[in-house]
């Protein structure tokens, strides 16, 4: 039996690609024995459990952008998440420590390098994160989802994506993924999301363009994210004339269903959408976040350059920018299609099996 250990938290950037790998690992080894790390903050305290994934908490240790006094306690509290990191792997008898970015990461990579185990991590972004910068320098296997990532000894495997996007054919199943998500059989649906937290100029520019988007017949989906969702004020809206509706929810579990009923969307550019939308071959308006280290400004440069996207800056994304971008796309079917077939074959199909036989390879040459 193999034993691995994974990192990953905060956000679906890094927890959806850590539940693909860990499904693929299943169907490759299906006795492996995977255990997970991550903190009580993030997404992955409910999505890992629910991906019948075994999750252990760290402390969560940030590191504080600017010079600020919460900097000299960084020390104390990444000593504290390494030891408890340390411990989780000793039980769980790991071969390999495997993460995927983030600040839950860096506890676990630096306590594999003391226990002296294979490390191997995954870089979503075009731009790495600090965890994977300072992993890559020791790690057995460092995969990175974008060409020419600068990281030492990189390797070019793509976004580890859950099968159900990775196999998606939104032909097929567009009907029961509208019927279920409460959206028309008929007509153009737009896709809205910021991501699994939710992005609050895109939700303004979607509420300022939602009455002039259903007057013309389009339905949206609005993910706004759980924080941004109120249940009392965010309700489902039908238009009398054209009987197009407007649906928001807090969260999409399964966004592949999403993905199936949309002809269109408008999202952040993290690696997670990027790759997603280009693998099912949707078309998409990416609005990049425009804080951390400007990785989501980089992320769609292969989908832009291939006249498979558009890119418009977080400023500028008003209601009106986004009818003017999004207008034309919805009311035109050909040059959707013509987007879509563009996105065909721009990036590996099976990055999860690839990073999962390199695991297995890690952990069997350390067992």
């Amino acid at each position: 039996m193999v034993a691995v250990v994974m990192a990953g938290g905060g956000t679906a950037g890094h927890t959806s690609p850590l539940i693909a790998t860990a499904e693929r690992l299943r169907d490759l080894a299906p006795d492996v024995a995977i255990t997970c790390i991550g903190t009580a903050r993030g997404l992955e305290t409910r999505v890992i459990p629910a991906a019948g994934l075994a999750l252990e908490l760290v402390p969560p240790v940030p590191l504080p952008r600017r010079l600020t006094p919460e900097l000299l306690k960084v020390p104390g509290r990444l000593a504290g998440a390494v030891r408890e990191a340390r411990r989780i792997i000793r039980a769980a008898q790991a071969d390999v420590v495997v993460g995927f970015g983030g600040y839950v990461s860096m506890p676990a990579y630096l306590a594999a390098r003391t226990l002296r185990l294979p490390v191997v991590i995954h870089e979503q972004n075009a731009v790495p994160g600090l965890a994977n910068k300072v992993a890559a320098r020791f790690a057995t296997v460092v995969g990175v989802t974008f060409p020419g990532t600068p990281l030492p000894r990189a390797r070019f495997l793509g976004m580890p994506l859950r099968r159900g996007i990775a196999r998606l054919d939104r032909d097929a199943v567009r009907a029961e993924a509208r019927a279920e998500l409460g959206l028309r059989a008929d007509g153009p649906v737009l896709l809205v999301s910021g991501g699994s937290q939710g992005a609050r100029a895109i939700n303004e520019a979607t509420q300022g363009a939602r009455s002039a988007l259903l007057a013309v017949g389009t339905d949206v989906l609005h993910v706004l994210g759980p924080k941004n969702f109120d249940p009392a004020s965010h309700v489902v809206e039908t238009d009398a004339t054209t009987g197009a509706r407007y649906v928001p929810v807090a969260f999409v579990d399964r966004m592949e269903r999403a993905y199936a009923a949309a002809d269109l969307m408008v999202g952040r550019s993290g690696a997670g959408t990027v790759m997603e939308t280009a693998v099912v071959g949707l078309p998409c308006i990416f609005v990049p976040l425009p804080h951390g280290n400007g990785e989501q400004a980089r992320n769609a440069d292969f989908i832009l350059a291939a006249g498979a996207g558009r890119l418009v800056p977080n400023a500028e994304f008003t209601a009106e920018r986004l009818l003017a971008e999004a207008g034309p796309l919805l009311a035109d079917p050909e040059a959707r299609a013509a987007m879509s077939a563009k996105l065909t074959g721009l990036v590996p199909a099976d990055a999860a099996g690839d990073l999962a036989r390199l695991i297995l390879e890690c952990a069997r040459k350390e067992s």
